[in-house]
């Protein structure tokens, strides 16, 4: 399912360059004669705006780059209106949406485009250039056909993860809707880091030159981001949903309630849970997790949340049971083999399995 990760290292090196003699065969076994006649066409040409750049154009630009229409596409950064006329495609300028000319600009009037699939953000170009052409990118990562359910998954869970970020940070979308300030500044995420590649304004050297060699900088972080998260969630993500979708289906053979869930291997199943119980109309909802902790071999009972940015439990180990470990443990809980419980009640261990379950059980019954 997965492709090896040798080739997409190369990937980045030859897409972040501006000019690119080349264009890339997925499965790097060759070139075709009808790819060696492309490549002897003069390149297309995409084009951005220059002066300050954002993380938008730059993840933009490099994505609209994997693709078979714009592999070997130079970037053009100016504002010149006739200069612009003449590209093959624009990305976050020109004041016009329109897919069937390649013109991907978000700043216009009236312009209130949006991924769909139940996304709501408002786009900008690094999501107008997904929206349109992810599927293609994120199918040629993964060696997959564009039609195999698996790109489709991956399609859509690097819009809600990675990009979608993107779109409401330029569009300048609070996170959260209220009134208060944040508690704290966040400089560290993807947009904010591009977003210091520009010139600084006591840089003596305010060229054209060296601003556009910030951009191809801005361009590789950008991308090389982006493709990190498509492998992760092609090689860790999609597997780990398997093995969760496997688990809730076996969850009524674990316990009649259907409330408990055995994960059967390790894997990051919190984020799964929640989308799954939509999915597969699952009620009642998932209370407890129980999976052996393979550092120690004890099990663990993990109690889940009310919703993935939550810390707050749906059913919490008993209150009793908090801040207690061992002797005291067992003795209070009358079950035998309990290690500890958070004071917090969100998780616990016991040294069996059969201890775990059945701490998940009077968990439900209290």
């Amino acid at each position: 399912m997965l492709a090896a990760f040798g080739a997409w290292t190369q990937r980045l090196w030859r897409h972040h360059n501006f000019t690119v003699k080349s264009i890339y065969i997925g499965n790097s076994r060759g070139y075709s004669s009808s790819v060696a006649a492309a490549a002897a066409l003069p390149p297309k040409r995409i084009g951005t705006h220059n002066g300050s750049f954002h993380c938008d154009e730059a993840l933009a630009c490099f994505m609209i780059r994997l693709t078979s229409k714009f592999s070997n596409a130079q970037i053009i950064r100016t504002r010149d209106p006739q200069i612009l006329n003449e590209l093959d495609a624009l990305v976050d300028v020109g004041g016009v949406y329109d897919s069937s000319r390649d013109r991907y600009d978000h700043h216009q009037k009236g312009f209130n485009e949006v991924f769909g699939h139940g996304f709501t953000t408002k786009l900008s170009s690094a999501g107008l250039v997904y929206k349109h052409y992810g599927t293609e990118i994120v199918a040629k990562e993964v060696q997959l056909h564009e039609e195999h359910p698996d790109v489709h998954r991956l399609f859509l869970a690097v819009y809600k993860n990675f990009i979608e970020a993107v779109d409401a940070v330029d569009n300048g979308i609070n996170q959260y809707d209220i009134d208060q300030p944040p508690r704290y500044v966040n400089n560290t995420s993807l947009s904010s880091r591009v977003g210091k590649l520009n010139l600084d304004w006591i840089d003596p050297d305010q060229s054209p030159k060296k601003e556009d060699k910030a951009f191809q900088s801005a361009m590789t972080l950008a991308g090389r981001e982006f493709l990190e998260c498509i492998h992760f969630y092609a090689k860790s993500w999609l597997p780990a949903r398997s093995v969760v979708k496997d688990c809730l289906v076996a969850r009524e053979y674990i316990d009649s309630s259907g409330e408990i869930m055995v994960l059967t291997r390790p894997c990051p199943w919190k984020l799964h849970i929640f989308e799954l119980e939509v999915e597969m109309k699952i009620n009642p909802s998932i209370k407890c997790v129980i999976y052996q902790d393979d550092r120690s071999e004890n099990w663990r009972l993990q109690a889940v949340a009310v919703s993935p940015d939550k810390f707050e439990s749906r059913k919490p180990l008993p209150s009793p049971w908090r801040g207690l470990a061992d002797e005291e443990l067992t003795s209070v809980a009358g079950i035998p083999g309990c290690i500890f419980v958070h004071m917090s009640g969100f998780i616990g261990a016991n040294k069996t399995y059969e201890g775990a379950l059945n701490m998940a059980r009077a968990s439900l019954e209290s």
